[in-house]
């Protein structure tokens, strides 16, 4: 029997069982991946203050992010393919952050749709909206969300070019695989995959395929998504998209004061510091290096959240200290997903909470709302 403790506990198991083009997908980067290995180990620099003779009854994580109550200050990140690294894998992780009491973010390129999720689930999810060029399409989809009752709209900005994935071309990456020799030699070694997969209809990208205009199979999806990301998306799109939505709108992607600003000025209600996990802009600062200027160029204005490399619920503690309301993780949860499905999720959420939780209580402190930079030692952050 595998003894879990880590998230990297979660991941190796997850290596094991997810088809290698999926496992890829999600745990790569662009280019040399030089982003992408920064935005973990930059937070291994940061040290906390450890204090002693401290009353830590009664401790709190519970917050809030744009105004939702929260378990632990931390929501699941929209990564597309989701349903790719185990059947029904956003339904699966909805439910699992459902039941923890945390945000569910549902990618536009997931592999279950708005509705799927919907019916899956009991409370409001959020839902991420990339602009395209196909507006009808997005109108669509915004209405789409608004019928499935999500409570906030996560807009992604960052993503206006695609970043040059080089694992995702060396595996010949589609969803769901061609059936090359290939990749059948490495799924005979996936068992448990094949038959979730066999056990489901979902394998196609559920929000799309029927939904936009020309796409009604795989055949021409490939070819829709390769024209329809809108290299000339400006804040006038943020605004169009903000009078449609109505609701509560996190601008994701920003990794420059100028443009956090930006986001103050566009009236979002919060801003999520981003490099889309070192999938985009090889060579460009980490997350949690560019987290500090960012809030301080805002301050107040806006609720401030970031992801990027969070491992650990240590990792959520220190973008806490330095400014960020609240914390996302993608890749942790994917590979508690790979590992185990629904259980596999819940045991990630459990990971982070217990981590950030004892943590907290050797800085201290007994609320996660006390936190600040107080807790870090000076001169590594």
């Amino acid at each position: 029997m595998t003894i879990i403790t880590t998230i990297e506990d979660l991941r190796v198991l997850a290596k094991k069982r997810v088809p290698r083009m999926f496992y890829d997908y999600a745990d790569a980067g662009s280019w040399t991946e030089s982003t992408y290995r920064a935005n973990e180990s930059d937070f291994a620099k940061i040290k906390f203050r450890q204090r002693v003779a401290v009353n830590l009854e009664n401790r709190s994580l519970r917050s809030t992010m744009v105004g939702q109550d929260v378990a632990m200050p931390v929501a699941l990140a929209p990564t597309g393919l989701t349903g790719m690294q185990h059947a029904d894998g956003e339904i699966l992780a909805a439910r699992a952050a459902e039941a923890f009491g945390v945000p569910f973010t549902l990618s536009t390129m997931s592999i279950c749709s708005i509705e799927d999720v919907a019916a899956h689930t009991t409370k409001p999810f959020w839902f991420q909206l990339y602009v395209m060029k196909d507006r009808p399409f997005i109108e669509r989809l915004i209405e789409r969300a608004r019928a499935a009752n999500c409570s906030a709209l996560v807009l992604t900005l960052d993503l206006q070019v695609l970043g040059q994935r080089h694992k995702d071309i060396r595996n010949g990456m589609t969803a769901p695989p061609k059936l090359t020799i290939a990749n059948m030699l490495n799924l005979a070694t996936k068992p448990a995959w094949c038959l979730g997969m066999l056990g489901t209809k979902r394998r196609f990208f559920g929000n799309i395929v029927g939904h936009a205009s020309a796409v009604s199979d795989m055949s021409s999806l490939s070819a829709w998504t390769s024209q329809q990301f809108d290299p000339a998306m400006s804040w006038a799109d943020v605004e169009w998209v903000k009078q449609r939505w109505g609701g509560k709108l996190i601008i994701k992607g920003i990794m420059d004061a100028e443009d956090a600003r930006l986001c103050v000025a566009s009236g979002a209600d919060a801003l999520i510091v981003s490099n889309h996990g070192g999938r985009q802009l090889d060579g460009a600062q980490s997350s949690i290096e560019a987290l500090p200027a960012i809030v301080d160029a805002v301050g107040s204005q806006i609720e401030v959240h970031m992801d990027g490399g969070v491992r650990s619920g240590q990792d959520v503690l220190r973008a806490r200290a330095l400014g960020a309301k609240g914390v996302y993780i993608g890749r942790p949860f994917l590979y508690g997903l790979g590992a185990a499905g629904e259980g596999g999720v819940r045991k990630c959420l459990e990971i982070i909470r217990n981590e950030l939780d004892v943590t907290m209580a050797f800085c201290g402190l007994r609320d996660i709302e006390q936190v600040d930079q107080n807790i870090l030692l000076p001169g590594t952050f």
